[in-house]
C-alpha cells in the first residue's frame, strides 16, 4: 500500500512538474516573440485606405500569433492609426481561441478599444455557444459590444440558422446588457439573415470596394481589406472602418 501511494505521488509531481515546465516554456516563447515583433516595422500599412473615414482598426486571431500591441498603437501613416481591435475568442462550443486570453489583456495595457467576437458554427446550438462565449469573455466599460461572426451555413437549412443566431444574440444581450454587433459579408447577410436582423449594429466584410460596402442596409464596421500591415505583427491582418467620427464612436463602447 506505501509503495501504490509513492507511485501515485510521484505521479501527481511528475504531471505538475511538466504542466509548470510547458506553461514556464509557453510564457517564454511569448515573451521572446514579443521583444522581436518591437523590431518589426511597415512604412505603409500595405494597403489602400478608403478615405473620409477617421476611425480605424484591425481583427486578428490565433493564427497572428504574438503581436506586440504598443508598436499597434503607436504607428501613424499620415492622420492615420489604429484606434480599435476585435479579438477573435470562441469558436462552436467549449473552443477559446488560443491566442485570447493574451490580446484581450495587452490590448487593455496598450490603450487600443477592444473588441471580442465569436466564431458561429451553425451546426451547434446558438444558446450553448453563447455560454461559451460568456465563460471566457469580460466585457468592461470603454470596451466595444459582443460580436457574432455568422458567415457559413455548414448545410443547415436558412430557417435553423437564424434560430440559432438568434439564440446566441438575444442569450449575450440578456448577460451583458448590451446589443452584440454581427460579423458577416455582404453577400451572407442579404441570402441568409436579412431583415430578421436588421435591428442589429452591422460589421459588413467587403473587400475591393473604393468608399463602402455594397448592400441595402446601414452598417457600423466595414472590413474592407485583408491583407494590410502593421508594425509589431510578422502577419497580414484584417483592415476595417468605423462608419462615423470619433465622438460616435466613443458612444457605441461600453459604458
Amino acid at each position: 500500500m506505501a509503495k501504490k501511494k509513492s507511485r501515485i505521488w510521484k505521479i501527481i509531481v511528475f504531471i505538475f512538474s511538466t504542466t509548470l515546465i510547458i506553461m514556464l516554456i509557453v510564457m517564454l516563447y511569448q515573451w521572446v516573440v514579443e521583444g522581436r515583433s518591437s523590431f518589426v516595422e511597415y512604412p505603409e500599412f500595405g494597403i489602400p485606405i478608403p478615405v473620409n473615414y477617421s476611425v480605424h482598426g484591425i481583427d486578428v486571431s490565433k493564427y497572428q500569433d504574438v503581436i506586440n500591441w504598443k508598436s499597434v498603437k503607436n504607428m501613424h501613416v499620415e492622420d492615420v492609426h489604429i484606434s480599435f481591435v476585435f479579438v477573435k475568442a470562441t469558436e462552436g462550443l467549449g473552443n477559446e481561441d488560443a491566442m485570447f486570453s493574451r490580446n484581450w489583456k495587452k490590448l487593455r495595457e496598450a490603450g487600443l478599444v477592444r473588441g471580442a467576437y465569436h466564431f458561429f458554427l451553425a451546426t451547434k446550438s446558438g444558446k450553448a455557444q453563447a455560454e461559451n462565449f460568456i465563460n471566457s469573455v469580460t466585457l468592461l466599460p470603454g470596451d466595444l459590444p459582443p460580436v457574432l461572426d455568422i458567415e457559413q451555413t455548414y448545410g443547415v437549412p436558412p430557417e435553423k440558422i437564424r434560430q440559432r443566431a438568434k439564440e446566441w444574440l438575444q442569450t449575450v444581450q440578456a448577460y451583458y446588457g448590451a446589443t452584440p454587433i454581427i460579423y458577416t459579408n455582404v453577400d451572407f447577410y442579404q441570402h441568409y439573415l436579412k431583415e430578421d436582423f436588421d435591428g442589429y449594429l452591422l460589421w459588413a466584410a467587403h473587400y475591393l470596394q473604393p468608399s463602402q460596402p455594397r448592400i441595402y442596409r446601414d452598417w457600423s464596421f466595414w472590413q474592407h481589406n485583408e491583407r494590410g500591415r502593421v508594425n509589431g505583427c510578422y502577419t497580414i491582418v484584417d483592415f476595417d472602418v468605423f462608419n462615423g467620427d470619433s465622438l460616435e464612436f466613443r458612444k457605441l463602447l461600453l459604458n
